[in-house]
């Protein structure tokens, strides 16, 4: 729809004949939410799809560039931008550059100067097996002819995206999601996504806030088939991001049998599969599955980015047993390919399970840990309530009420407030969050950059409670309910994801937490005073 509107203003190129598809496309997929065409001069140079990319943008984008103009450096530039807003590991800097600078790395035989197979160097994707086989737990070794090299797993979104679907198509995904998948998915080939929404209400079926479950995923099926739109696809992100969930083995194989009914592709990204840093949380991999539903449409995609903090390093790698998708991935390979001695460095890592095992995972869990307690300790003191997960960088936060009217604009005004007092978060939209009012926020960073970043936000945070307490003292007939979420948020303050079996074992700790943050966040002392009283 929206390059079709820039065509209208004059681009190059043919007219898009996807008219049937728009009204799904206005409703589920908004382009307005990431793109800024505020003051957009159509140039000449460029195509219609030049043109889009060209405003193909967000708050995510926005905030991204705001902060590499003007980085927090603690002696250069202590007033500059805290990042909380990218999803990277700053905590193993130390481990990782002593390691990939060990002699084993430093190797240039003439073969990593040359062309290698697009798929990859056999070395590497015979290491790629082994390894996954391993931390996948996989019931049988792993073949290497199923693995694809890739620059990261943003182009394996593209390449899968252009094989599976045809332009006008779409996959389904569960809101919120990482929203660089929308950048990877529709700026290269058209393909369109469908959202299956959560929300934070515990309902019907489910058990936690934001859960996804097989009647959600039913429903954003039919309503996209009844707007004659052909869904070729789901993605599954497991650990999730933003929210951390981690899915179980029963929710896994439900999710895979609803996309075998469908004859649906099911992408899963495990990226954060090794950054579960808390021992009473389990993953579970789609190839660790004694059985795959449907293994010729099942395809998993991980890489080294986010488990071993070089995100810098651009290396993302996919697994599945359908040759013929594996063929026509390996021939985009040619536009996305890892050179030769990055793909050496990277098979001696994964080969070096002793340091991975003993040293590494060790290290990276207990500083994700502590780094994690902080955070939430902070935001507990705070009294934020906050989605209690154990995988991954991030922390999903409620700030729902620091809105006055709980819309979409407040919270980008909220954004924007916090990068005005130098620290960079992710708001909801970002990620197509249904309900206004929810962050991301990144713990995975040095103690200095987590306390200053940390009394910013508390700043920002009172200094808006501060303004809502002022309004309503000047409109005391209004609801206190206007625009705030219904009493059933208070249970995401302590909600840890757990197997229905063990539910039941909630700590008196978090009890005690559930209850501070209820007394945190209530006005009633506001209220009721002592002089009322008397």
């Amino acid at each position: 729809q929206a390059l079709s509107e820039i065509e209208g203003m004059g681009g190059r190129g043919s007219h898009l004949p996807e008219m049937r598809v728009r009204p799904l496309a206005k409703r589920r997929v908004d382009m307005h939410g990431f793109c800024n065409a505020s003051g957009f001069q159509r140039s000449p140079y460029l195509s219609a799809r030049g043109n889009f990319a060209n405003i193909f943008q967000g708050s995510t984008e926005e905030g991204y560039k705001a902060y590499h103009a003007d980085k927090y450096d603690e002696d250069k530039n202590p007033n500059g931008i805290i990042n909380f807003g990218t999803s990277e590991n700053k905590l193993c800097f130390d481990l990782m550059s002593k390691r990939l600078t060990q002699a084993d790395m430093n190797v240039m035989d003439p073969s990593l100067l040359q062309y290698p197979d697009w798929k990859g160097h056999l070395f590497l994707r015979e290491e790629v097996a082994r390894f996954l086989t391993y931390y996948c737990k996989a019931p049988a070794p792993l073949k290497a002819e199923n693995v694809i090299v890739l620059n990261g797993c943003g182009s394996l979104f593209s390449a899968l995206a252009t094989v599976l679907c045809d332009p006008g198509e779409a996959v389904l995904i569960a809101t919120p999601f990482y929203g660089g998948i929308t950048q990877s998915i529709f700026l290269y080939g058209n393909v369109k996504l469908v959202y299956v929404y959560l929300d934070s209400k515990i309902t019907g079926t489910s058990t936690r806030p934001f859960q996804l479950t097989v009647e959600k995923l039913e429903k954003a099926l039919q309503d996209a088939q009844a707007e004659d739109v052909t869904v070729r696809a789901l993605i599954l992100l497991n650990p999730q991001n933003p929210l951390g969930d981690i899915y179980s083995l029963s929710e896994l194989r439900d999710y895979l049998e609803f996309a075998k009914r469908h004859e649906l592709h099911v992408i899963v990204d495990e990226i954060y599969m090794l950054s579960v840093f808390d021992e009473s949380a389990t993953f579970h991999s789609v190839l660790g599955m004694d059985r795959l539903p449907d293994p010729q449409r099942t395809h998993v995609m991980w890489g080294i980015t986010k488990d071993f903090a070089v995100s810098g390093i651009r290396f993302g790698t996919l697994y599945t047993e359908n040759q013929d998708v594996a063929n026509a991935v390996a021939s985009l390979c040619y536009f996305h390919g890892v050179c030769g001695p990055v793909q050496h460095k990277v098979a001696q890592l994964l080969r070096d399970r002793d340091w991975i095992n003993q040293v590494y995972l060790r290290a990276n869990h207990a500083r994700l840990k502590a780094a994690h307690t902080y955070v939430t300790d902070e935001l507990k003191t705070l009294g934020v309530p906050f989605l209690n997960r154990n995988a991954g960088f991030f922390v999903w936060i409620d700030f729902r009420k620091y809105l006055k009217t709980g819309t979409f604009e407040e919270e980008l005004l909220l954004w924007k407030r916090f990068l005005d007092n130098k620290v960079l978060l992710s708001c909801g939209k970002a990620f197509e969050c249904s309900e206004p009012g929810w962050f991301r926020i990144i713990f995975a960073d040095k103690t200095h950059r987590l306390q200053l970043g940390m009394q910013r936000i508390r700043k920002v945070l009172e200094e808006r409670e501060q303004e809502i307490l002022a309004e309503e003292k000047e409109q005391p007939c209004q609801s206190d309910q206007d625009g705030k979420a219904d009493s059933t948020d208070e249970v995401i303050f302590v909600s840890r994801h757990q197997d229905p079996t063990c539910a039941s074992s909630s700590s008196l700790g978090d009890l005690i937490g559930l209850l501070q943050q209820q007394m945190r966040s209530s006005d009633w002392l506001q209220k009721n005073t002592a002089e009322q009283f008397a």
